[in-house]
């Protein structure tokens, strides 16, 4: 509980990582509705998945004038699939086909990165690279945070107090020894994956919940303060994998079950 005689200056819910999963989307939209949040920031990886890119894309639209969205790799990799790439990835022809082009455009269109304000910067990798993972190193095959010298490095001159980061879906808060806070909002839609790239790694949060942030900045007689709440929310996730089945993914559909690796 905030103290009485603390003052909240602004709320933040940060959603990531959606992929697609229309319906952790619209539970987390509703969760974040009774909670008196000023502004939703969208962090990417939005359509790419084998549940209902369409169906997102116009829930999004629907709230397109609340929601301020950057792009991740997963949502430039859409726009920019050749035609072999698309021919040699059952997933990524379905979403192709399934969404209309204002979808793709929209996409190109995001920008890569975003300063909200002179305390908060987004980006959804680190600032220079939409790939690599900001707060966590993967060398050993499972996640664990890197060090404070190397998370300083990534974040290549970036200054502002708060940043905020998607594309691992493990929900962090870290502190560094700048003073600055480093949040990782987790994943609004698919709760565990396994990729090969740049080794083969897994990533995991053991349980099916949909997880987004709150940042709120409080102000006391000391000054300013920052505060990260990690929120999971439940919702029909058997539906989300059903739909995932269906689309041949049983790999997904396992990770949205259980929030683990098939």
């Amino acid at each position: 509980m905030i103290p009485s005689s603390c003052k909240t200056l602004i709320t933040i819910a940060a959603i990531s990582d959606i992929h697609s999963n229309i319906f952790a989307l619209d539970a987390v939209l509703a969760d974040i509705k009774k909670r008196g949040v000023d502004q939703i920031v969208n962090l990417g990886d939005i359509l790419y998945g084998p549940i209902a890119p369409r169906a997102t894309y116009e829930l999004l639209m629907a709230h397109r004038d609340d929601i301020l969205t950057i792009r991740g790799n997963q949502d430039r990799q859409i726009y920019e699939a050749t035609e072999t790439e698309i021919a040699n990835n059952p997933t990524m022809d379905f979403i192709v086909r399934e969404l209309p082009k204002d979808a793709i455009e929209w996409m190109r269109a995001l920008p890569f990165d975003c300063h909200l304000s002179e305390d908060v910067y987004l980006c959804h990798g680190t600032p220079t690279d939409d790939i690599i993972y900001l707060l966590e190193d993967i060398v050993t095959g499972a996640p664990t945070v890197r060090s404070d010298s190397n998370i300083l490095s990534l974040l290549n001159g970036i200054a502002s107090p708060v940043i905020v980061c998607g594309h691992t879906h493990i929900p962090r808060t870290v502190t560094l020894s700048s003073g600055q806070m480093v949040i990782n909002s987790g994943s609004v839609g698919y709760p565990a994956y396994e990729d090969d790239l740049p080794i083969i790694h897994q990533m995991q949060t053991y349980s099916p919940h949909a997880s987004y942030a709150l940042i709120s900045c409080i102000e006391t007689e000391q000054g300013k303060r920052w505060q990260t709440e990690h929120i999971k929310v439940a919702y029909d996730h058997d539906a989300a994998a059903n739909l995932a089945l269906k689309n041949g993914r049983e790999d997904w559909a396992y990770a949205l079950r259980t929030g683990r690796v098939l």
